[in-house]
């Protein structure tokens, strides 16, 4: 297989999983507006607050914490990074083109 078939055959697959990604994800979520994205960014930054939060408070009381103290700070970090990590997932979703925009 040549260069070229090798980059025609890229291309091809990467229109197949963009036109799958939109057949499968656009339907699910209404089309969105700037707004629409407000809450899912006010609930990430939350939850980096509450988790930072609770790093200070630790720190604050503790030079030392205790398992029960760290199992505490896990799941404030596992809440964050996993609305983070959709929230990342969303914004692929939107620069690839899988989702509608509304822009007026």
């Amino acid at each position: 297989m040549s260069e070229l078939d090798v980059n025609r055959l890229l291309l091809q697959f990467e229109k197949l999983v963009r036109d799958i990604n939109r057949e499968e994800i656009n339907p699910n979520i209404p089309e969105l507006k700037l707004e629409d994205l407000n809450p899912v960014v006010s609930m990430v930054a939350k939850a980096r607050a509450r988790y930072l939060k609770e790093l200070f408070e630790l720190a604050s009381i503790s030079a030392e914490p205790g398992p029960e103290q760290i199992k505490k700070l896990q799941k404030f970090r596992e809440c964050y990074e996993e609305l983070s990590e959709g929230a990342k997932a969303l914004e692929i979703a939107i620069e690839r083109g899988y989702l509608d925009i509304r822009t007026d």
